[in-house]
């Protein structure tokens, strides 16, 4: 398999505005690596010009220690599925796997070795007489992933291939993608604008907005320590709340939001003792809000008193959704929540999970 290396590089689609800003990283022989992020955060342009489908406007990629600027995508010795599958409607399964090994002349013994090799580990083998119309989006999507494997790349390229496919089939596929690694123990980057897909999958997952990497870093770094607003926000479901807050001084620190004070324990005190009277973003998930009833006794925990807005029951959890006056709160809670649109409950905030980012820049405050 291979190293991919990116250093400094850019794409300009127009010349005042990058779509890819400055994109540098070394991706691991045998690493899974997700890049995750909004639509026309540069995302796929930049899995495009590691597959050699875009130039590179500046700065060099390398495969293997070997730049590969100008080297055409057939000779990258790299294999890219696609998000609509690109099948072939005439030919069978067989045929559509063995295509482009036909095109490299390679022997018909080899040929056959291959697809069915890459058919039984795709669990295809019944299926390859079958042309891609009799074929569920599912076992299609198998079929694209098998015509990749069957050439035996140095780097397994992904561009949202799990898109057209419903929710059941898209962690069926999501599972087995990620079983396939560990299979062949291949280097694979995967785009996607689903942050569970990223989540679950990725040894380390690259955020994106506007062109700029945001973080990278491990699926539970991400969650756990979110360098920056926008990364906090995205990564999580549902998302972490985000309340403009101020610090205030009143004997200690406190929080102020609209109709609101969370007292702050003393190890957060001397966190935020720069940012008294100064504007900052105060984040907590969902679930380190709790019933204050069912919440643990602890030093770090907060009282709020809020009237609830809206109530969805999930069977396993209920989502309740309050207004604090200046933001909306969600919070995840327990199934069995008895509780009426409107009425008062006192939630309990783990403070010791709060997230807080400077208003101005929106960094995290260390």
């Amino acid at each position: 398999m291979a190293k991919v290396t990116l250093k400094n590089v850019f794409k300009y689609y127009d010349k005042n505005v990058p779509a890819v800003d400055d994109f540098s990283m070394d991706i691991n022989d045998r690493e899974f690596i997700v890049l995750v992020g909004p639509s026309g955060c540069g995302k796929s342009t930049t899995l495009r010009m590691i597959a050699g489908l875009e130039e590179i406007s500046k700065g060099e990629l390398y495969i293997d220690d070997k730049l590969v600027n100008d080297i055409p995508p057939k000779n990258r010795d790299i294999a890219m599925v696609f998000q609509n599958y690109a099948l072939y409607p005439h030919m069978t399964v067989f045929e559509n796997m063995a295509f482009g090994l036909k095109l490299r002349k390679t022997p018909k013994t080899e040929i056959q070795k291959r697809v069915h090799d890459a058919a039984k580990i795709l669990e295809l083998t019944d299926l390859l007489d079958r042309k891609p119309k009799a074929l569920s989006g599912g076992q299609q999507q198998r079929v694209a992933v098998g015509r990749a494997i069957v050439r035996n790349p140095k780097v397994f390229l992904f561009d949202e291939p799990l898109s057209n496919l419903d929710a059941k089939l898209r962690v069926q596929m999501r599972t087995e993608i990620s079983r396939l690694h560990n299979t062949l123990q291949s280097t694979m980057i995967y785009v996607t604008h689903d942050q569970m897909e990223a989540m679950t999958m990725g040894d380390r997952i690259v955020v994106m907005k506007d062109g700029l990497v945001q973080q990278v870093d491990s699926p539970l770094n991400l969650y756990n320590a979110p360098k920056n607003k926008f990364v906090a926000g995205f990564i999580g479901s549902p998302a972490m709340n985000l309340l403009d807050a101020t610090v205030v001084q009143n004997g200690a620190l406190w929080l102020s939001d609209g109709k609101i004070k969370i007292k702050l324990p003393q190890r957060l005190e001397k966190k935020l003792s720069n940012f008294i009277g100064k504007k900052i973003i105060f984040g907590i998930r969902p679930e380190d809000i709790d019933e204050k009833e069912k919440a643990a006794k602890q030093p770090q925990t907060a009282i709020v008193s809020l009237a609830a807005e809206v109530i969805e029951p999930m069977g396993n959890e209920s989502f309740l959704y309050a207004n604090t006056g200046a933001n909306k709160i969600i919070a995840r809670l327990s199934p069995d929540l008895n509780l009426q649109n409107g009425e008062e409950i006192e939630l309990a905030f783990n403070m010791g999970k709060a997230h807080f980012f400077n208003a101005e820049n929106e960094e995290v405050i260390n």
